[in-house]
């Protein structure tokens, strides 16, 4: 029999990341990011004159962050023991946006604080992308997890038997943001994320649609 699958994100879910990225861009470019937006375009400015940091850049310093400063980020609180007590019953698959030549950094990154598991690069609606991680383990139950709305909608777009689970777990930017219609269940604390995450394995029973609507 097959078992049950977790695939998780990792920013703001595993590890923080704004935190961290806006102290970098505080210390090293002179640039102010706001938490209270969580729209990284009218995030950014400069401290010289206020102004916007354009598009372009920010796409730049968030290449820069994950080059060079990835060291920095440290894990959300009960990540890690909740992850090692989950992958006793379930395999864990780490499905990321970032671009697939730092795939093996976020793979020594996590290993380092004890996460051990495979790394699925990703770039845009990750839908397809679980889509093909779920053909591969073919698992009893699957359950995803990730912090942007835009990712359960795309996964209940194409594998809507997956459970999805939305945490946002920095509590900084968690308070800003909604819950996602898409998902299952919003829960931003590992401790309670873990209790529901067992139940749905134990059940193994397939997702429900949620047509856009939170149950």
């Amino acid at each position: 029999m097959t078992k049950p699958l977790i695939i998780s994100d990792c920013d703001e879910v595993l590890l923080h990341m704004v935190v961290p990225f806006r102290d970098w861009v505080d210390e090293a470019h002179d640039i102010d990011f706001s938490l209270d937006n969580h729209d990284f375009s009218q995030a950014l400015t400069y401290r010289h004159d206020g102004s916007f940091v354009e598009p372009v850049k920010i796409w730049e310093l968030l290449g820069g962050f994950f080059d060079s400063e990835m060291h920095r980020q440290p894990p959300i609180a009960g990540a890690v023991p909740a992850m090692t007590a989950l992958a006793q019953r379930a395999d864990i698959a780490i499905l990321t946006n970032l671009q697939d030549h730092r795939a093996e950094a976020r793979a020594e990154q996590l290993k380092a604080i004890g996460i051990e598991a495979p790394i699925f690069t990703n770039q845009g609606p990750k839908g397809q992308a679980l889509a093909r991680i779920v053909a591969e383990y073919q698992p009893s139950v699957a359950v995803f997890i990730d912090d942007m709305g835009g990712h359960h909608e795309s996964v209940g777009e194409v594998q809507p038997d997956v459970w999805r689970l939305h945490m946002v777990g920095e509590p900084l930017m968690a308070r800003h943001i909604k819950p996602a219609p898409h998902a299952h269940a919003r829960i931003d604390e590992w401790d309670a994320a873990h209790i529901w995450i067992e139940e749905r394995l134990l059940a193994a029973a397939p997702a429900p649609r949620t047509e856009g609507k939170a149950l």
